[in-house]
């Protein structure tokens, strides 16, 4: 049976999403942050997380972004196939919603009209929008705003398939290495493995979206996820880049069919504020 949803529905909770999500941290990921404060062993890094937890708190109480960087607006939209939308076009009722919680949360616009000539669009629009058709008649909503210090950090790499497991692991330690402090650690690391030049880089990036608390059903990759952990925090990149033994929270690794001929490895790295919000209407 097929389910009509208006789109001035997907505009009202997008809009919603886009300042829930940088006014709060999802729980999952504030009880990292607490955490990580708890059993950081640097004394300065434990000062630096102490003070990013206080930030946190304000955000909340004052309803105030957690980041002055309030990011570009990414939105992955799974679409149930027996659902009709009725009203505008789903990417309009998309950007109109990014546009209403921008301009009325008092979100930073950082996004220009062209990459070149770089004039602001005075509005954060338009979003990147990832859809893909689902079964049922459900429509999910992720709402991912994502900031650019750690943003610029991220890399894809096109490996042999020969340097294998090894190459991947080499890619990841070298993106987060590269990155250093300018990813405003702790980090948490998206992984994309497999697919094309394109695909592993979505994938990646849906990997910060996963619950922080989740790991892959795939045994080795949830074996490689919590081996990626460990080796990042060997790194002493620490809190803010200034020592210690949490330079990530957590490495989220997603997986993909490949070509014969291939090995595309992306790493999309966030800093501590790792923001999103899932929504199902």
């Amino acid at each position: 049976m097929i389910r009509t949803v208006k789109t001035s529905e997907i505009t009202e909770n997008i809009k919603e999403m886009c300042i829930e999500a940088n006014y709060y941290l999802s729980r999952d990921m504030d009880a990292a942050m607490k955490n990580a404060a708890a059993t950081e062993e640097s004394e300065l890094g434990q000062k630096i997380l102490n003070q990013l937890q206080d930030n946190l708190e304000i955000a909340d109480k004052e309803q105030i972004p957690i980041c002055q960087d309030t990011g570009m607006a990414v939105v992955f939209i799974e679409v149930g196939q027996d659902v009709h939308f009725e009203g505008d076009a789903i990417e309009d009722a998309i950007n109109e919603g990014v546009r209403q919680g921008y301009v009325e949360g008092y979100l930073r616009k950082s996004v220009v009209k062209d990459p070149l000539i770089r004039e602001n669009t005075k509005d954060n629009t338009p979003a990147v929008i990832h859809y893909s058709i689902v079964p049922g008649d459900k429509v999910k909503m992720t709402v991912a705003p994502k900031g650019f210090g750690s943003e610029n950090m991220s890399r894809v790499f096109m490996l042999k398939p020969a340097e294998g497991i090894e190459g991947v692991k080499n890619a990841i330690m070298t993106a987060v290495a590269d990155a250093g402090p300018n990813a405003c650690p702790p980090m948490v690391v998206g992984v994309g493995i497999g697919g094309t030049f394109e695909k592993c880089a979505i994938l990646a990036k849906k990997a910060l979206t996963r619950s922080i608390d989740s790991y892959s059903e795939i045994p080795y990759v949830k074996n490689l996820e919590i081996e990626m952990l460990d080796k990042i925090n060997q790194l002493g990149i620490g809190p803010g880049g200034l020592g210690g033994t949490t330079t990530a929270l957590k490495v989220n690794i997603n997986t993909y069919p490949t070509h014969i001929a291939g090995l595309p490895v992306a790493v999309n790295i966030c800093c501590h504020v790792n923001r999103h919000v899932v929504r199902e209407i």
